[in-house]
């Protein structure tokens, strides 16, 4: 079995991103296991002078599973204007790194705001090239989210996006190579 790590960029506790993520896992393709990400909020500051072993336990640990993991999903929100202060901390984490390189990668954008969250994703992808993640354009969707389509136990109930979910993490699984 292959895992997806969901990674949000919010630490909301009732973030629409997050509930697409989380029904996400309820959706993930046969043969695959969806694995959330949830240790944003432990993550130190990023200071390059410490990007280097023994890494803090945190980073060591998103490391870990970004290594381990066949392929990430990516679901942030923007805030002011940009990505939010603490997912940039956890991508800039990433960038010293290797375990991203070469690794599907794909996000869904949930806004429902006018601009559509246009500069997070854009800067989202600038990072990722940057992080050489091997972005599956056809996996990277924009799916808006209101609060009304999230039931009380924080799952997306709307089909339409449901079914958006779907097609998005087929094609990221797609593009998943198998052990022989």
């Amino acid at each position: 079995m292959s895992d997806i790590l969901l990674i949000s960029g919010s630490l909301r506790t009732k973030s629409s991103n997050s509930a697409l993520l989380r029904t996400a896992a309820t959706v993930t393709p046969d043969g695959f296991r969806s694995v959330p990400y949830d240790g944003m909020g432990e993550l130190p500051h990023f200071n390059p002078d410490d990007d280097h072993d023994p890494l803090p336990r945190a980073v060591l640990g998103l490391r870990q599973q970004i290594d381990t993991a066949a392929a990430l999903l990516i679901c942030t929100p923007e805030y002011a204007g940009a990505l939010p202060g603490s997912f940039k901390n956890l991508l800039d984490w990433t960038v010293g790194g290797v375990e991203i390189g070469d690794k599907p990668t794909a996000w869904i954008n949930v806004s429902a705001n006018a601009t559509n969250a246009a500069n997070a994703h854009a800067s989202l992808r600038y990072v990722l090239d940057y992080t050489d993640a091997a972005i599956v354009d056809g996996a990277c969707a924009h799916l808006p989210v209101t609060p009304a389509m999230i039931d009380e136990n924080g799952f997306i109930t709307d089909g339409v996006v449901r079914e958006g979910i779907r097609t998005s993490l087929a094609a990221l699984c797609h593009r998943v190579p198998f052990a022989s």
